[in-house]
């Protein structure tokens, strides 16, 4: 082997089965069994169930075979699980031919609302731990989709990586939250917008001007009773700030104008640098201690009130 000869990665199994090159089994239980068979029923049980009900043994169950049958084919639940997100997630959509080419901001978001369908779809995709890079061929198309958007931005190749990394943490936080109301919804049997109606209720009658007065004016102002969605606008907000950093960089701003400067390591090993930090933490536990114990003073004084008006 020479130098310039490139050394191919050994692959995990389950990468390897989502990429096509796994060696696969020379004879199985039945004809009928096959690694797409496995990942349909895993998948089902997961849509209708929750990941925590995938197991191996529940798989084969519900297809009628042994558990070590199914070893023959998938080694290990890990790697079931890497293909169970690959057929989850599908391919992103093709771009709108409506929208200019130009129109980053459109095209990215049109990705991220698939996304948002997707995770709608098959909500125990959230469940599965985010590992580093995605290497499997449908979370790449996403990026390669993404990446593409952004392909006539003055951008350079690391920070379109970082813009993606921005959408895509905002668009997993929306889909953890609207997941978590679905959950909480069907275990009380109501409607997602009936536990926004009852927050909205409790904020009005329990949130005083006098102890909360800030939160007191969001409350009158009616911030919690509309059907405003704040997810759009924190998303409209980060295209914003990437705009605005597209503008300096077309202006000729170097990439990292905007990066957070360093204190040298001679500074942050200071000692009196520690001791005064920890300082600054000791006086903000203080300082919360004596507001939980002026809110209490104020609840207090408010009952005592609410008693002698009887």
């Amino acid at each position: 082997m020479t130098a310039e000869t490139p050394v191919e990665p050994e692959l995990p199994r389950g990468v390897a089965l989502a990429w096509g090159v796994a060696a696969s089994p020379q004879r199985g239980p039945k004809r009928e069994m096959s690694i797409e068979r496995i990942v349909d029923a895993a998948v089902e049980i997961a849509d209708a169930e929750g990941l925590a009900a995938v197991s191996m043994s529940r798989v084969a169950q519900s297809l009628g075979y042994t558990t070590m049958s199914l070893y023959r084919y998938v080694t290990a639940k890990d790697d079931l699980l890497v293909l169970m997100q690959e057929q989850g997630i599908g391919l992103p959509p093709e771009p709108d031919p409506a929208l200019d080419p130009s129109d980053w901001r459109g095209r990215l978001r049109a990705i991220g609302h698939a996304q948002l369908e997707v995770h709608r779809r098959h909500p125990w995709l959230l469940d599965i731990p985010i590992q580093g890079t995605p290497v499997t061929p449908n979370n790449l198309a996403w990026m390669d989709a993404m990446l593409e958007a952004l392909s006539s931005t003055p951008l350079d190749q690391g920070e379109r990586v970082a813009v993606i990394l921005l959408v895509t943490g905002q668009l997993q936080w929306q889909s953890t939250i609207e997941r978590s109301y679905e959950v909480a919804a069907h275990a009380a049997g109501i409607e997602t917008q009936a536990i926004d109606d009852g927050r909205s209720a409790m904020l009005a009658a329990f949130v005083t001007a006098e102890e909360f007065p800030a939160l007191r004016r969001a409350v009158d102002a009616g911030v919690f009773a509309d059907g405003d969605d704040p997810f759009a606008f924190g998303l409209e907000r980060v295209f914003d700030g990437v705009a605005v950093h597209m503008a300096e960089r077309a202006a000729g701003a170097p990439a990292d104008a905007s990066a957070t400067p360093r204190e040298a390591p001679e500074v942050t090993a200071d000692k009196r640098v520690r001791e005064a930090r920890k300082a600054v933490r000791e006086a903000e536990k203080r300082l919360r201690d004596a507001r939980k114990v002026e809110r209490q003073a104020r609840r207090e004084a408010v009952e005592r009130h609410r008693r002698d008006d009887r």
